[in-house]
């Protein structure tokens, strides 16, 4: 197989995991090149319920290598619960083949602390939504250069010199600004020492284990998190990550050349979600709303938070085939709209009296938007044990078809249930 990428086409939440978790058994290795532990992939095997933060999906897989790369920012007290909890479950998370780049930047106990005391200082209109975790403070620092890096801990003074420099000023934020107690540099080492020697040995150079791969002619698969519509440049800005979640970042965020990644899979809800504050236009307050809400089980698998539910949005799909060019999609979810009557398809939006057909760059412009509809008829079938693409309704392969013609790229999946299995590969 030819290397991929494996991305959200909308606000995160797609279905990503379970994707890549399908398509793992047929790569050598993983990569997890975005993002922190803000992001959640839920994968189901048999039933059982597997639910990552950082660790890529791959490794539900045995055999499957997997990578953090240098554009992740890893909380390493997360991880390590990551092992313990994948270990108990019997599964493989050695360092022979779970690697972390040491270019990989790490989210320090001050940046969860100052994440939270920011947004707790907003007021209920200039949320964003973040949750807590640290993300943001920690790209803040790796672009301010202060930041603290996996393979720093084999450097104790390093280490220590770091965790100073940066308490420097975010302890004068901490009494001056937000008015929470002050962290103590002593202390923040200790707690990172106290686990570094069990996250030293993960820590290799990975960007030498994709050439080894290459040379062999074996294939990875590169797994983003998010969505593109939360992209820190091309998404709904300030309503976004903070990073890159279009999928040319994938060789950025890994270390290889771009050429490497042949093959782009967009994955695709079958309507549309998001997490948090930001423009939704065709988000749902009523019955449908509710009803695609908990059909549809549509928590966040990071933080149990509810998500917005609304319809399919063909503008976000069209800007995302603007940045980032899938050669397919996979369909997610198709089987929840099952049961309704009548089913929409935002085709475009008005924005002053002007006909739109992808999102306006400005997030407020982006909210006073009025979707323009279309409406297919829907299907009653339970489509959850459908195995070919024959199998389903005709009402379900009218509706794939449309979303074909409005996204520009074949379905090349489509998941008609939560389970591995239950992924019709067309």
């Amino acid at each position: 197989m030819a290397n991929m990428t494996v991305f959200g086409a909308q606000w995160g939440d797609e279905g990503k995991g379970k994707i890549v978790d399908l398509l793992s058994a047929d790569v050598a290795c993983v990569v997890r090149y975005q993002g922190g532990n803000n992001a959640g992939h839920t994968v189901i095997v048999n039933g059982e319920k597997h639910v990552l933060h950082v660790i890529p999906s791959g490794i539900l897989h045995e055999g499957t290598l997997c990578v953090i790369g240098n554009g992740v920012v890893l909380d390493p007290f997360v991880f390590l619960n990551e092992l313990d909890n994948l270990e108990a479950k019997h599964i493989d998370t050695s360092p022979k083949r779970l690697f972390v780049s040491p270019k990989t930047q790490l989210i320090m106990p001050y940046h969860r602390v100052l994440d939270s005391a920011r947004e707790a200082m907003k007021s209920a209109e200039g949320k964003i939504g973040t949750t807590g975790r640290g993300i943001g403070p920690c790209y803040e620092d790796k672009m301010a250069r202060i930041g603290v890096r996996a393979g720093d801990l084999k450097d104790k003074d390093l280490l220590r010199r770091k965790i100073e420099t940066a308490l420097v000023e975010k302890n004068a934020l901490f009494k001056n600004l937000y008015h929470v107690e002050e962290m103590d540099a002593d202390k923040v080492f200790d707690e990172i020492m106290s686990i570094a020697d069990r996250l030293i040995p993960y820590v290799q150079d990975t960007t030498a284990l994709f050439y080894d791969l290459k040379k062999q002619g074996k294939s990875c698969l590169f797994e983003g998190a998010q969505g593109v519509m939360l992209d820190i440049d091309h998404g709904t800005y300030p309503f976004v990550t903070s990073s890159n979640t279009v999928c040319s970042n994938a060789s950025v965020g890994s270390g290889i050349p771009a050429e490497f990644i042949t093959e782009h899979i967009a994955i695709v809800k079958a309507y549309t979600t998001r997490v948090g504050a930001g423009p939704f236009p065709t988000e749902l307050f009523d019955e449908t709303g509710e009803y695609l809400q908990k059909k549809g089980g549509e928590f966040g698998a990071t933080t149990g938070r509810t998500r917005r539910c609304g319809w399919f949005d063909a503008c976000v799909l069209r800007e995302c085939y603007r940045v980032c060019k899938p050669t397919t999609f996979a369909l997610t979810k198709l089987d929840v709209l099952g049961g309704l009557d009548e089913i929409k398809i935002c085709t475009g939006y008005m924005l002053n009296g002007e006909k739109l057909e992808t999102p306006p760059c400005s997030a407020g412009d982006f909210a006073k938007a009025e979707p323009i509809y279309e409406s297919l008829p829907g299907w009653k079938e339970d489509i959850s044990s459908c195995l070919k693409y024959e199998d389903l309704p005709e009402n379900a392969k009218k509706y794939v078809a449309r979303l074909e013609e409005l996204i520009g790229v074949k379905a090349g999946f489509v998941s008609v249930g939560p389970d591995r299995n239950q992924t019709i590969r067309r």
